[in-house]
């Protein structure tokens, strides 16, 4: 399915774009001192028994991760001097660390975004794969 209609008001369709790049387009660019964050898919399978899980367990530990890919910065993150006074705590393409649920949710072509703000951030981690919820 490449191609899905949406009505805005029932007399006029749009067709979403079919392509990765015309998809990319639609990423929304963050404004002012936020910052857009992608959840990481979480493992189909636990590690230490390789049992699978189920799909509301994979969906709850999604949404509960406390750890999030920085995907852009708004033009005003980390500049105001006082709360930073070390600069940026992040970059793009950083994992970061920051509490379960924070910032705004949504879903774009079926993955889980966050638009948080700077001061969300609580750490940076080179390989979050062992980090987990408790």
């Amino acid at each position: 399915m490449s191609e899905i209609l949406v009505s805005q008001d029932g007399a006029t369709a749009t067709v979403l774009p079919a392509t990765a790049e015309e998809k990319a387009k639609q990423v929304p660019d963050p404004a002012t001192f936020h910052v857009l964050c992608m959840l990481p898919k979480a493992e189909e399978e636990f590690s230490e028994t390789g049992i699978l899980k189920s799909a509301t367990s994979m969906h709850h530990e999604e949404l509960l991760s406390p750890v999030l890919f920085v995907a852009k910065m708004g033009p005003d993150a980390f500049k105001d001097e006082k709360r930073f006074p070390s600069g940026p705590s992040c970059k793009v393409g950083d994992f970061i660390i920051t509490r379960p649920n924070t910032g705004t949710r949504m879903k774009i072509h079926g993955t889980e975004w966050r638009l948080i703000n700077d001061d969300s951030i609580q750490a940076v981690v080179q390989d979050p794969r062992g980090i987990q919820r408790p």
